[in-house]
């Protein structure tokens, strides 16, 4: 059975980096494509970050202004989400997310169309 466990996170001021990690038991990350969202207080969870099972796609959220990159280790069946410059509205839970696919190109940020999702992570952009 397939189960994300997140790690990562924490304290940053603001244009400081963090990096969050995903890694997968029970299934091989080769089949998933990854998502990244994040939940914030008064706002609805938006997608952040996706890629896709063979790294050849890659999509990010606009308003991330290219701070973030998404990528993966398939041999360590782990997927990274890296945050640079980082702001306080970015703070939040991020989630990372999994859907099991036999399309390679498969990089989408639509929440419902995830199977699987880890526990959440928090970042907190603060002075």
């Amino acid at each position: 059975q397939l189960q994300l466990v997140e790690s990562g996170g924490g304290s940053a001021q603001p244009g400081e980096s963090l990096s969050l990690s995903c890694t997968a038991t029970g299934v091989s990350l080769e089949r998933l494509a990854i998502g990244w969202f994040r939940a914030a207080p008064g706002r609805e969870r938006e997608g952040v970050a996706c890629v896709s099972p063979g790294s050849k796609t890659m999509f990010y959220q606009t308003s991330m202004d290219g701070r973030f990159a998404a990528f993966r280790d398939n041999k360590k069946n782990t997927a990274y989400l890296e945050m640079i410059s980082l702001k306080p509205e970015d703070t939040g839970i991020y989630y990372c997310a999994a859907l099991d696919t036999t399309i390679q190109s498969t990089c989408i940020l639509t929440a419902s169309s995830y199977q699987t999702w880890g526990q959440g992570t928090q970042v907190t952009v603060s002075a």
